[in-house]
């Protein structure tokens, strides 16, 4: 029967580009980064697709417009006092958009799919507290945490962590996303490969009475400059993104449609410490000392972003202030030498220079950023040889080790820090993308987990972030600031630090034209 109610083809094999079909003339219009990798929200970690999820799955909880978190299946949950033992009211009634029943039992189920390793699933290591889960009823879901983990409330309103329709997964595991059955505010009407893909309100939501926009579409433009063109012909309403070049112009010219707002994000490279010369700890510390990361800031990229030595966002959860390194405040001159004398113990000089190549995914700010690095390492008699592909072919190698040094950061799933350092410890597996093993780093972020207390918690997470910035896998340049291009037809978008703005929460405003040209 679920067939039969969508009214358009799902999908269409299509290659037509993102000129090939216009959307519906009452759709929002929200332009995508790249295509959408899977429909399964247990197979995905890039924010394209995640963003798409979020609005076809739910999970017990939800975000708010203003960024924060609130009940989503789930009416209310309450807490042992060890914080050990998550019990969930689910809502009354509930079903999925094909009008199966939508229950406890399908939570428990979905969320034990996520942890089965054969899953495979990218985030699974997000929810490593997780213990058990348990569903005494149809509307009682029972969560267990070997640990204390006072963000479990957000992260169960990520898309891994949405009630998915289990039934369908069990009848047809390797094409039930073909046709989703949803249990968040939209379901699938059309997906034209390369092209767009159509979402409608799904009236089976629980909330259906407050999804304000019937209709959205994506479209897949990983070119910046074919976004912004299509965002000034009125053709779109959202862009997710612009290059920070751009920043004065645009605002010339669009004015308050131009949003820049901080954000929880953390831009880095990655160093592979599996091989040399990046296996030795000595290069990778000398070539972050040599790098000034204020004129990337100021001088590059002038949108505010604070410079970063570590990996999570001062502030962030009551974490306090970003960890530095003691030579952060050395003179640059200082820096050089120090650096120039490592790289010579490692058994690099001019005579026998250190030639890396670096990889990013193609994108103008990557770009100048490499050529700031190659700038930077230069007096340090480094060569670097700039090499970019497109963003699939780009993460593909990050996640096989198939790089020397690569683009890379990190966007918090949560508002924790936690969710910042759990992406290096030695088994987080594909999402480890350097390939760093620290048996310290382990200990000391495993005794930051398991502390219940909030601020020595964080505490202890520094201890952990300290040795982390020491060892160097990666390369910290600065926090994240989000950009957007947000059309003033639009009613409902909140600039918040989770870069979340629910599509169900957005609407168009009624008789409103915005074509700047």
């Amino acid at each position: 029967m679920r067939r039969a109610a969508l009214a358009l083809p799902v999908l269409l094999a299509s290659c037509g580009g993102p000129e090939a079909a216009a959307p519906p003339q009452d759709a929002l219009v929200r332009v995508n980064e790249d295509e959408v990798k899977s429909l399964d929200p247990q197979k995905i970690s890039d924010l394209t697709s995640l963003r798409v999820a979020s609005s076809l799955y739910e999970g017990l909880t939800r975000y708010h417009p203003a960024g924060h978190v609130e009940p989503g299946l789930a009416e209310s949950w309450r807490a042992s006092p060890d914080g050990l033992t998550w019990t969930f009211r689910l809502r009354p009634g509930l079903r999925f958009s094909d009008g199966a029943p939508l229950d406890a039992r399908a939570a428990a189920a979905s969320l034990e799919r996520l942890l089965d390793p054969a899953t495979a699933a990218p985030n699974a290591t997000l929810f490593a507290t997780v213990s058990g889960v348990d569903a005494p009823d149809p509307r009682t879901f029972v969560l267990r945490l070997s640990a204390p983990f006072p963000a479990i409330l957000e992260l169960l309103a990520h898309p891994s962590a949405a009630v998915l329709p289990m039934h369908d997964v069990a009848r047809d595991p390797g094409g039930w996303t073909r046709t989703p059955a949803a249990s968040g505010p939209y379901r699938l009407a059309r997906w034209q490969l390369h092209s767009r893909m159509d979402l409608v309100a799904n009236p089976a939501y629980w909330d259906a009475a407050n999804v304000r926009t019937a209709k959205l579409s994506f479209l897949p433009i990983d070119d910046d400059q074919t976004a912004i063109r299509r965002f000034r012909a009125g053709q779109a309403h959202t862009v997710g993104d612009f290059p920070a070049s751009q920043l004065g112009s645009l605002r010339e010219r669009l004015g308050t449609a131009v949003r820049v707002a901080p954000y929880r994000g953390a831009y880095y490279w990655v160093f592979n410490t599996r091989k040399p010369p990046f296996d030795d700890a000595r290069v990778r510390r000398a070539l972050s000392m040599a790098v000034d990361r204020a004129k990337i800031t100021e001088a590059l990229l002038g949108q505010g972003n604070p410079p970063a030595y570590g990996v999570v966002p001062p502030g962030l959860g009551g974490y306090g202030a970003a960890v530095r390194p003691a030579w952060a405040d050395w003179p640059m001159s200082r820096r050089i030498a120090e650096a120039k004398r490592l790289l010579a113990q490692a058994g690099y000089d001019p005579d026998r220079p250190l030639v890396i190549e670096a990889r990013f995914n193609s994108d103008v700010d990557h770009r100048r950023v490499g050529i700031a690095l190659a700038s930077f390492w230069k007096p340090l008699g480094v060569r670097l040889r700039l090499f970019n592909t497109e963003a699939t072919l780009h993460f593909a190698a990050l996640r096989t080790g198939d790089f020397t040094l690569a683009r890379s950061g990190w966007i918090g799933d949560l508002g924790a820090a936690e969710n910042f350092l759990a992406v290096h410890r030695s088994n987080a597996a594909a999402l480890n993308y350097s390939g760093f093993r620290n048996a310290a780093y382990d200990r000391a972020l495993a005794a930051g987990l398991a502390e219940p207390d909030p601020a020595r918690r964080n505490a202890k997470l520094a201890r952990a972030e300290a040795i982390l910035v020491e060892a160097a896998p990666v390369l910290p340049l600065y926090f994240y600031v989000s950009k957007n291009l947000v059309s003033p037809c639009v009613d409902g978008w909140f600039d918040n630090l989770a870069n979340h703005h629910p599509d169900r929460a957005l609407a168009l405003k009624p008789n409103c034209r915005f074509q700047p040209g």
